[in-house]
């Protein structure tokens, strides 16, 4: 158990280097040195009276709306980069959580990060070797006779889900999910009261590449366990039907099915018929199922089934598919590898009707009724592929009636995608799906790794949109009309606030977070297709009129 001991160790250690570092660049970089030496003198205890959100989407229903800010048309133009701190990866895939003095930062291969919010100074640091992949969440332990635990959980890509008190950085429990083989972490667990709701995927989707890997057995899934104890409650597998043998390739690699229909992303959580909402992704093998490419709706206290609506039928994917449609492993007449990686998203409209919205990576999003599934409206609004489409998620803003789209459209690892890109933001009318307008661009250059494309999750605030581009743009739209207000480009290097070089790249997975007059994005993403990696967490804040 790596605890708060090891933890502050860690801490002082990298508090040790960093003035060490300060002492022998003094000369090159005076203003960079002095902001480490600040460093040293930073309180560890993080004000943990309210938060900025509760999950991923912000709220419970994914809404990816933030009612807490001073954002708006009027002050944008004067966002300045406020402080940047070097990230350990050139991929983060984490979302940070913020409270009234603390930003909360998963690090891949350093640890769950607490920094200070006006400084961006390490308070303390949860030292984990592993991927954090997820957004960081608030829950909290009830104590019979004695103070409550605050908690922060997230997910290891490949470990499982840790809780490690918000307080001390000390861990508290860490769930591996045992009903499966070879599990994948990729979406953020939901913290609703007592429970921990965990979304599941499959390791076989990326194991698959291997052509002497007998492929695949294993199915998606979602979970709920104790908060207080990390003991399961329930698991619900995508597929009932137990994988079989369907044949052999080599003569004598065996082939299995059915599999896959794996949970990439968060639920959304409906408090009122306390059901969960959530997306599946394509199958992996022959047969495929009824449950692929398609929306669950699930009773949170049991794990029931409610109903399940598929949109793409007969959508057979791997990875190996992405190295040759010939692959030993690439299912025979093979899909299209539309799955929902966004997660699900529970609206209002502006009568105060519920209305369920889930974009897929086909380009289209889709409106359903929440009680039964049956669709309302749906829309096309890109070509699709195996990276959007829609990839990590939408943003509504309840007040106006409209939920913003954010399209990607970029071809990836090889794999066709017929059909002309367009890419861009794309605002709907909630009731109907009405488009009202859309922003798109030029992208920076004709290279691949400079492609202009909306793959990250987006946010909303009062009467404007923040995007992040695959082309390293962080933008800020009008909601009204989609005029573009602000545009900062983070494909640059930093001076960072804990001494570690910084270069920004890509902006894709979870996207910006606001909080006040605070705008956080991590910026860099080199996984999928030609992206340029990068390691910067940046926080951008509203200069004075004066300034």
């Amino acid at each position: 158990m790596k605890g708060w001991h090891q933890g502050r160790i860690g801490v002082l250690n990298r508090r040790v280097v960093s003035y060490l570092y300060y002492s022998l660049a003094l000369a090159l970089s005076l203003a960079s040195s002095a902001t480490l030496a600040e460093c040293l003198n930073i309180q560890v205890d993080a004000d943990l009276t309210s938060h900025y959100s509760n999950s991923w989407g912000i709220d419970h229903r994914n809404t990816r709306y933030q009612p807490t800010s001073s954002l708006n048309t009027k002050n944008v133009a004067r966002l300045k980069l406020k402080w940047a701190y070097g990230l350990s990866d050139v991929t983060p895939r984490s979302f940070p959580l913020v409270t009234k003095d603390t930003i909360f930062i998963g690090d891949s291969n350093h640890g769950l990060v607490a920094l200070e919010r006006e400084t961006g100074c390490e308070r303390w640091v949860y030292e984990h070797d592993g991927l954090v992949t997820s957004a960081i969440i608030p829950g909290n332990i009830e104590h019979s006779g004695a103070e409550d635990q605050p908690i922060l959980v997230f997910a290891d890509r490949f470990s499982g889900v840790y809780a490690v008190d918000a307080q001390t950085g000390q861990l508290v429990w860490h769930i591996t999910l045992e009903d499966h083989l070879v599990p994948l972490y990729s979406g953020t667990p939901l913290v609703t009261d007592d429970t921990v709701f965990i979304p599941v995927s499959s390791m076989e989707v990326g194991l698959s590449i291997n052509p002497f890997y007998g492929c695949c057995t294993t199915s998606g899934g979602m979970a709920a366990y104790d908060i207080k104890t990390g003991k399961k409650r329930w698991y619900l597998p995508t597929i009932e039907a137990s994988a079989k043998i369907t044949g052999t390739h080599f003569g004598f690699v065996e082939e299995w099915g059915p599999s896959g229909a794996p949970v990439w992303g968060a639920p959304s959580y409906d408090r009122k018929r306390n059901w969960l909402y959530f997306g599946t992704g394509q199958n992996y093998t022959h047969p495929t199922t009824k449950t692929s490419d398609a929306i669950f709706a699930v009773d949170a206290e049991t794990g029931d089934v409610q109903w399940i609506k598929q949109f793409t039928a007969n959508d057979a994917f791997n990875a190996g598919c992405t190295l040759s449609l010939n692959h030993p492993n690439c299912p025979d007449d093979t899909g299209p590898d539309v799955d929902f990686g966004a997660p699900t998203l529970l609206a209002r409209t502006q009568g105060g009707e519920d209305i369920l919205l889930a974009g897929q990576k086909s380009g289209h999003v889709h409106a359903m009724d929440p009680d039964t599934g049956q669709v309302r409206w749906s829309k096309k609004l890109g070509r699709g592929g195996i990276i959007g489409g829609v990839h990590w998620g939408l943003a509504v803003n309840e007040a106006s009636g409209t939920v913003f789209v954010p399209i990607n459209d970029r071809s990836a690892m090889n794999y066709p995608s017929p059909g002309t890109p367009t890419p861009g933001l794309y605002a709907l009318d909630i009731q109907t799906g009405e488009q009202l307008w859309q922003f798109s661009r030029e992208s920076r250059c004709d290279e691949e790794e400079c492609m202009y494309g909306l793959s990250s999750a987006i946010t909303a605030t009062n009467d404007i949109v923040i995007t992040g581009s695959m082309d390293g743009y962080l933008e800020i739209m009008s909601s009204t009309d989609g005029k573009l207000l602000w545009s900062y480009d983070t494909w640059k290097t930093y001076n960072s606030t804990n001494g570690v070089e910084v270069e920004g790249g890509s902006l894709d997975t979870h996207g910006p977070m606001v909080a006040d007059d605070l705008v956080m994005v991590s910026s860099g993403y080199r996984y999928i297709s030609n992206q340029r990696g990068g390691n910067a967490f940046l926080v951008f804040q509203v200069a004075p009129l004066n300034d």
